[in-house]
């Protein structure tokens, strides 16, 4: 998979389950900034 096919399935999830950007990262214990950068393509650590 690429980067922009990953940030792609990861949005889809999120909102699959009616979470924010923030929501996942709180969960997920990581910032709001990385999902959204995970989603745009821009970073995948």
């Amino acid at each position: 998979m690429n980067q922009y096919v990953t940030g792609a399935v990861i949005r889809r999830l999120r909102e699959d389950r009616r979470m924010t950007q923030v929501e996942l990262a709180e969960r997920i214990h990581v910032s709001g900034k990385a999902v959204s950068k995970w989603e745009t393509g821009i970073s995948l650590r």
